[in-house]
């Protein structure tokens, strides 16, 4: 880690050497707040701030003066660098520390609160009133101010600047500016005032391909700007071409416009589409060859748009992606100076750190390939589950020491991308909280901070809560399965013990401060994902509990209880239940889980009810909910609704794993009713099958055509005679062939256990295994 150290360097708490003074005593002082000769604005918020906040616990508010009105005889707090800090300290440099370098140092009886503009000498205030006062500010509206008459100072000495230049912790609550400068967090999505110190803005963001050339705009007339695939020139979800210099001249031009509206901005992003689809023609197939990585064209042809950049704006970083296919480092060419490279962790696994999971070993060897050709890298990190947000997500033990990884890389950014479009996720204000502080000093015990952020925002509450959070990272690390930041449910790691012990915690949790309202308020809403998680895998878990012979601790009215809770999340504002998704578009598929089954089969309405097993739409786990698949209402389906999963993808976006109760059947035959809507006759509709995760393959992998479907009704499919484990489940998944406006409708799926020496209820099935009516 490189960390400036002038003098001695301190991290978080300041040394002390014995000698104090009373800044107040009793609720008074005779001390002043200096500020520097000719103070920019962030300089005199450090001022008010630090009255306001002094005020705030002892009830004695200190003048604040011009630097040319001090009296030199009174005590004094020194704010930003002046003559007097180069006079008492000599050697003291603020200008050559670094970028929000902060000086908190005493001499005599008098305090210094310095830094680097434009924020440094703000920080240096906030943190003084953090570590010293000790003030505390959880969230934009959630604080802690100590109340007492005196305030002592020790002896400070603390010199410091941060290596991580640009911070941000993306979650609800931290774009707030006030907020957001308290944290030291100065990213490009904190709306921070120039008062306030302001924060770093990145021009276009990222993905500005498609924002700087519209394939739209320019594709009709230059189709050789855009990606070639197969022998032909693309135009939707295209890349551009990388080695047409036309392309980058037009594209230079936009981005000096850019620029020019906005010369204050600091950086611009000139990074690929949030899609495949890479140019494949000779010349990108050449380059790409030569330098062993699709990252070698982008950066020829980043660093030539940076050249032209710098010649105009010599003070203007320029951002590129290392993400998805661009990741792997180029052999030969090296970013320019003013280049950036801001690497994605978003293949990786969060259950492992970085730097020593064997699973994250191909991202290890990125980070170290391009620290060692880059002067600059920035990390886009993801810290949560954009798949399904309201759901315990158990990657606390990583945070810290992925942190550290990235700051020991050469990362002067670093984007955290959490939780912004909910409150109700795993614990979002102590992540944002703790984040926020190891990202200003990455040397920070991250159990310590925890602690003490649980202990502040929670009471009484923090030592259950605590425990819940141990007990969840204990049970990820023993289940050995991966953490993505797209994950559907907690099945693979979190199963009934666990999820029985972490309700007990919960009640322990909202007992400990009933009697305190606003803390009660705040354990309730910690508590909605673990709420959701029995709402989730309600079947599972009570097929799990059966199994194991342990308690069912989840609701006895699951319909009830699945009411209360979208009351519940309505009440924190709502927000996202997926990244972009708003909670309001979830509602009707968590309720509709509860709702009444409808009829079995027609083979199955004089069976008894345990020889099969009848899983209906609303169990279904539905991926990319709102997009790929939708519930909907159709008369044609069993019980009036069914899982209608458009065309224009080929994701596996209906699945069903296999629960305990399909296990008990042992050998059944597996059927799953669907129809089709607007398709190609001549062209395949849809797959189906069985993937077993254990033995990496598919059971069983049917292709479907629309002829063999009986018109516009639904057909059975049948997927065979199986052995059903917990390692298997169903799939279902359009065809290439089927356009946006195509659909697949999936009423249900049944298993029917195996009747030797008899046809299966004496239903009828053709010799394709398909089954009509």
């Amino acid at each position: 880690m490189r960390i400036v150290l002038l003098l001695l360097f301190m991290s978080v708490v300041p040394m002390h050497f014995g000698w104090t003074f009373n800044l107040i005593h009793e609720g008074r002082s005779d001390y002043v707040i200096v500020l520097p000769p000719e103070p920019i604005p962030p300089e005199q918020t450090a001022a008010a701030e630090l009255q306001h906040f002094l005020a705030e616990v002892t009830g004695a508010t200190l003048p604040i003066v011009g630097h040319g009105d001090m009296d030199h005889q009174a005590k004094r707090i020194m704010l930003g660098v002046g003559p007097e800090l180069a006079a008492v300290f000599p050697g003291l440099n603020v200008d050559a520390m670094g970028r929000d370098a902060t000086v908190v140092k005493t001499k005599g009886d008098t305090l210094y609160l310095a830094g680097d503009r434009p924020r440094g000498t703000l920080y240096a205030v906030y943190t003084f009133l953090e570590d010293t006062v000790g003030c505390r500010w959880w969230t934009a509206d959630a604080q802690f101010i100590p109340r007492r008459p005196t305030v002592e100072v020790p002896a400070l000495d603390l010199v410091y600047a941060p290596t991580i230049i640009c911070r941000e912790a993306y979650y609800k609550g931290t774009t707030d500016g006030v907020f957001a400068a308290r944290q030291k967090l100065n990213g490009h999505s904190m709306q921070i005032t120039p008062e306030y110190g302001g924060h770093y803005r990145i021009l276009g963001w990222c993905h500005t391909f498609e924002q700087l050339l519209p394939a739209d705009t320019y594709f009709d007339a230059h189709p050789e700007w855009y990606s070639e695939i197969d022998g032909k020139r693309v135009k939707e979800r295209s890349q551009l071409c990388l080695t047409n210099d036309e392309a980058r001249k037009a594209l230079t031009e936009k981005a000096l416009e850019w620029i020019r509206n906005d010369p204050d901005a600091g950086m611009i992003s000139i990074s690929q589409n949030d899609w495949h689809n890479r140019c494949r023609c000779a010349k990108c197939r050449a380059l790409e060859k030569k330098e062993g990585s699709p990252s070698g064209p982008l950066l020829y042809f980043v660093n030539a748009v940076a050249a032209d950049i710098e010649r105009e704006f010599p003070h203007v970083l320029v951002s590129t992606l290392a993400y998805q296919y661009t990741r792997e480092a180029p052999k030969h060419v090296r970013p320019r100076k003013n280049v950036v490279i801001r690497l994605c962790s978003i293949e990786c696994d969060f259950s492992q750190p970085l730097a020593t999971g064997k699973r994250n070993a191909d991202f290890k060897r990125d980070i170290e390939a391009w620290s060692a050709i880059a002067g600059k890298i920035y990390i886009w990190n993801y810290v949560t589950n954009f798949q399904n947000l309201i759901l315990p997500h158990p990657n606390y033990r990583v945070l810290a020491p992925n942190l550290r990884f990235f700051a020991e890389h050469k990362a002067i950014g670093l984007f955290e991308q959490g939780d912004a479009g909910s409150w109700c996720s795993d614990f979002p204000e102590m992540r944002a909280w703790l984040l926020a502080h190891l990202m200003w000093d990455p040397s920070r015990d991250e159990n310590a901070l925890m602690k003490t952020f649980m202990e502040g925002y929670y009471g009484k509450a923090a030592r259950p809560l605590l425990q819940y959070i141990t007990i969840l990272a204990d049970a990820m690390e023993a289940s050995g399965a991966k953490l993505r930041c797209f994950e559907q449910d907690t099945g693979d790691w979190f199963h009934i013990k666990t999820v029985n012990r972490a309700t007990r915690l919960f009640d322990e949790a909202e007992a400990a401060v009933a009697d305190e309202p606003p803390l009660l308020k705040r354990v309730r809403r910690a508590r909605l994902p673990l709420d959701h998680v029995w709402l989730n895998r309600y079947r599972e878990l009570k097929g799990e509990a059966k199994r194991a012979g342990e308690p069912f601790l989840g609701p006895e009215d699951p319909a009830a209880f699945a009411e209360a809770f979208v009351e519940r999340v309505k009440a924190t504002g709502e927000g996202w239940y997926r990244e972009g998704q708003p909670f309001s578009k979830y509602v009707p598929t968590l309720l509709g889980r509860f709702r009444a089954q409808g009829p079995p089969p027609a083979e199955l309405r004089d069976a008894a009810p345990d020889t099969y097993v009848d899983i209906q739409d609303n169990h279904f786990a539905l991926h990319n909910l709102g997009d790929w698949v939708t519930l909907v209402k159709d008369e044609k389906a069993s019980d009036g609704m069914a899982a209608r999963i458009r065309g224009g993808h080929t994701q596996w976006a209906v699945q069903l794993p296999v629960t305990d109760d399909m296990v008990e059947l042992g050998k059944a035959r597996c059927r799953v009713v669907v129809r089709c809507e607007g398709w190609e006759k001549e062209h395949p509709a849809f797959r189906l099958g069985l993937w077993d995760r254990a033995e990496k393959r598919n059971v069983v992998d049917r292709t479907v055509f629309p002829g063999e479907l009986t018109g516009e009704g639904y057909t059975t499919i049948d997927l065979g005679l199986r052995k059903l484990t917990l390692d298997r489940y169903f799939w279902v998944a359009p065809c290439e062939a089927l356009t946006r406006k195509d659909a697949v409708f999936v009423d249900r799926i049944y298993c029917v256990k195996e009747q030797r020496g008899r046809t299966n209820h004496g239903t009828k099935q053709d010799e394709t295994g398909f089954r009509h009516g």
